[in-house]
């Protein structure tokens, strides 16, 4: 990601797993734990506009790979388990294309990057583990561990007080059995958020379904 941001004027940092702990991401460290990998937290900013301007926040699931864990998935279709950084990477080539268009707007985004194994220090179900604000959460399937490394992002943004939040994963197998390989998935309350995003989606080709 820092090789690609080069000349770009983006400002990009990667907290390594002893910042993690430092900002109490309870739920990344805790999907972190089986994996031999150490975590990281990417943060990307860029400013197009005046300081003044609330930036739009973009956060993307990370899941460089999603054995399950200690509940782990069946053996078949499990190398395509490297996917589940989709969101992830989605962000962060729409941060580069903003950075290279130029775009006179302020943008940033928080990539929560690890592994899920089930590794001998694995969260195992029924563990509690503690997010960023302070709430707990009890395990019972190590296989929802998106929400889990996104439920701090998500807190982290929300603290830097952004216009918009806009969070990317693949997050579940059934907005693919709702809507096919077709459409993305995607969920908002605001109806001015829902139409820019349809418009968007229209110009581009790129089709998505207001769930």
């Amino acid at each position: 990601v820092m090789d690609a941001a080069k000349g770009t004027g983006l400002k990009v940092t990667a907290w390594d797993k002893k910042r993690i702990e430092k900002e109490k991401m309870g739920g990344l460290l805790g999907v972190a734990q089986g994996s031999a990998q150490e975590p990281r937290f990417i943060v990307m900013e860029y400013n197009g506009a005046a300081k003044t301007k609330k930036p739009i926040a973009f956060v993307g699931k990370g899941l460089t790979f999603d054995t399950g864990g200690i509940s782990i998935k069946p053996s078949a279709k499990m190398e395509d388990m490297k996917y589940d950084m989709g969101g992830g990477a989605a962000v962060i080539g729409a941060m580069l294309a903003i950075a290279n268009l130029k775009l006179k707007i302020n943008t940033i985004a928080f990539i929560p990057a690890t592994e899920n194994m089930p590794g001998s220090k694995a969260t195992k179900p029924g563990d509690i583990h503690t997010a960023r604000n302070g709430k707990t959460f009890e395990i019972n399937n190590t296989d929802a561990e998106g929400r889990l490394i996104l439920s701090d992002a998500l807190c982290y943004a929300s603290e830097q007080k952004p216009q918009v939040i806009i969070d990317a994963a693949t997050f579940t197998g059934a907005i693919v059995v709702a809507l096919g390989n077709i459409h993305t998935g995607f969920f908002t309350r605001n109806a001015e958020l829902k139409d820019k995003i349809e418009k968007a989606a229209e110009t581009t080709g790129e089709l998505v379904w207001n769930m």
